[in-house]
């Protein structure tokens, strides 16, 4: 198991026209963790300009099909994605722990 992060850019007008695709967003997220794939998610602030999800799987195919499907994606929510393997080292949840004893 791998981590990936899904980094989302947002437009300038995110906040304005959140409400309308919130919903439809939120059961897309809440699917995609029930299924396993994503583990944690949530937007950046001060600015919110920014979000960031948190997957888990072999490859980044899970965040990459997660952003193509995503209301905010296919109504210009978000104006740039991209997927980036993250190496966990620390914590419960590390995908590849390094403890020194």
């Amino acid at each position: 198991m791998k981590h990936f992060l899904l980094f989302y850019e947002l437009a300038a007008d995110y906040l304005e026209r959140r409400p309308g695709f919130r919903s439809g967003h939120l059961k897309h997220a809440w699917d995609a963790h029930g299924r396993g794939e994503l583990v944690v998610a949530g937007a950046l602030t001060d600015p919110a300009d920014s979000a960031v999800l948190m997957f888990k799987g072999e490859d980044p195919s899970a965040a990459e099909a997660f952003a193509r499907a995503d209301p905010y994606v296919i109504n210009g929510l978000v104006r740039h994605w991209y997927v980036r393997e993250w190496t966990t080292v620390v914590g419960d949840l590390a995908a590849s722990p390094v403890r020194l004893d």
